[in-house]
């Protein structure tokens, strides 16, 4: 079961970093090469496109927190 989890969170970790890096900062990081928009939204996310990548990081980044927490109690 811990191998399991151990390997869930290498993968959670490869794909927080990606989703990270996708955000435009304020330099339009790697977000522009890949089309995300700059709109400037209530919360900074104007586009469609960069509301759902904030959706999917905070997403992520619970079942990160999650996986932590459950790894450490075992």
């Amino acid at each position: 079961m811990t191998l399991l989890l151990s390997i869930l969170q290498a993968f959670l970790a490869v794909v927080m970093i990606f989703l990270i890096l996708m955000h435009s900062g304020k330099d339009a990081g790697l977000s522009g090469a890949f089309g995300v928009g700059s709109g400037s939204g209530p919360l900074g996310g104007g586009s469609l496109i960069e509301r759902n990548l904030n959706r999917w990081t905070v997403g992520f980044a619970i079942a990160f927190f999650v996986n932590t927490i459950i790894l450490l109690k075992i």
